[in-house]
């Protein structure tokens, strides 16, 4: 009867223990994008690339476009409509002149990325997100989902206006 009561005490105290670690660490609600559940895939970073670009007028943003490996052969295949599983990230920064490399030029003409803006991503689900192409989406900032659903509802509005023969993705593959 005691061990009885110590190992219920145990499964208690680490019941308790873990509820108090997701609280601390943010929560699945809070780590993860409103509407869409997606949250940062892990090892984001090490990703192969898939473009880069540099979106001018009020952006005025650097951005890298990287892909898991399920993405990546999809684009490297041409396969449309992706598969569910490949996950497109895209990483942005302000886009600033480098002091340091103009110097050395003597002119301005180099641009560095900045301080980070956000960080979204479009993860196929086929099934799981039917009603907007496939895709659902998620942006972070500071390693934080972006909390605003009005945010998220433009996500697939906007790609919905891309070529639906692409699958919604904007972004073509730089080999």
């Amino acid at each position: 009867m005691k061990w009885a009561r110590i190992r219920s005490s145990v499964i208690a105290t680490t019941a308790c223990v873990i509820t108090v670690m997701s609280v601390v660490a943010g929560g699945a609600d809070e780590e993860a994008s409103p509407i869409f559940g997606v949250k940062i895939p892990a090892g984001y970073r090490d990703w192969q690339m898939i473009s880069v670009a540099h979106e001018a007028g009020s952006l005025n943003d650097l951005r890298a476009v990287l892909g898991n490996d399920i993405a990546i052969k999809a684009y490297r295949d041409g396969t449309r409509p992706f598969p569910d599983g490949a996950i497109i990230a895209r990483l942005a920064w302000k886009y600033v002149p480098s002091d340091e490399n103009n110097a050395i030029f003597g002119q301005i003409q180099s641009f560095v990325p900045g301080p980070a803006t956000n960080t979204q991503f479009s993860v196929k689900d086929s099934k799981k997100y039917a009603d907007t192409g496939g895709w659902g989406y998620g942006q972070f900032e500071d390693g934080k989902a972006n909390r605003s659903e009005a945010l998220m509802q433009t996500c697939f509005a906007c790609h919905a206006r891309g070529n639906k023969a692409d699958d919604f993705v904007f972004t073509h593959y730089t080999p």
